[in-house]
């Protein structure tokens, strides 16, 4: 079946907007020496622990394959205290943003700034909170950056995580267009699978952490938005995933 006409692209954030992941495992790491914890992520460690999304469920999940026999007595406590140790991770991957630590990948302003020229309607539909996209958008774009985007939608409004669809079908809501209407822009396995929940078209663009993550049913598989115009989306969009290339 053909779509209709391409009309608004929906972005994810964290690794398709720009390479953070480098700069949130940094975050975590640091956040771990102020609480006290003998722990240290690396990269292989990370890039399994990408598979959960959002901070603090990420961090539950790693103590508890740590600490297996944990028995959380206090509930209130233990939330408050993975809370904490994100409200740390938060405020150091902040400061490490705004000094230029954290850049959007190839393509990515360039692409943000001809769908604006003409016309085309833009979101985000992530699983961070409002304060990284902010710190990230606000020091890579500008001040004003959030006049780029019709509809914001992140872990304040959609508190299920990928690759549950909720972030999606409020953005879609929000947008009020149809799923076929609109492009995904994702780089994980879970971006994928919650925008196809939503029926969306979606355009991966990998990084190193996701580079080996299944993405059938994916329109393309990008290595980044780099030399990739507005046009050439609106072709992806339109062939469909059964006849949209790979490279």
């Amino acid at each position: 079946m053909i779509n209709p006409p391409l009309q608004a692209l929906i972005f994810d954030v964290d690794g398709t907007l720009a390479d953070t992941e480098l700069a949130h495992m940094a975050a975590f790491n640091a956040a771990f020496v102020q609480e006290g914890l003998p722990w240290q992520w690396d990269e292989p460690l990370y890039t399994r622990l990408l598979e959960v999304s959002g901070g603090k469920e990420r961090i539950t999940h790693y103590w508890r394959q740590v600490q297996p026999d944990l028995k959380i007595i206090d509930n209130a406590a233990f939330t408050d205290t993975v809370q904490r140790i994100h409200d740390q991770k938060t405020a150091v991957y902040e400061r490490m943003v705004g000094d230029g630590g954290v850049q959007l990948r190839p393509g990515v302003l360039k692409l943000i700034e001809k769908a604006h020229d003409a016309g085309m309607q833009m979101a985000i539909a992530t699983t961070t909170s409002p304060v990284n996209i902010s710190a990230l958008l606000r020091t890579a774009i500008g001040p004003d950056w959030s006049r780029f985007f019709r509809v914001i939608e992140d872990a304040s409004t959609a508190p299920r995580k990928k690759p549950h669809p909720q972030v999606y079908l409020q953005t879609l809501s929000r947008l009020q267009l149809p799923a076929s209407a609109c492009l995904a822009l994702e780089d994980s396995a879970n971006g994928l699978r919650a925008a196809m929940a939503a029926a969306l078209p979606t355009v991966i663009t990998t990084n190193a952490f996701t580079a080996h993550h299944d993405f059938s049913g994916a329109l393309a598989v990008l290595p980044d938005l780099s030399g990739c115009s507005l046009a050439q989306l609106a072709s992806l969009h339109a062939a469909g995933p059964m006849h949209a290339p790979r490279r």
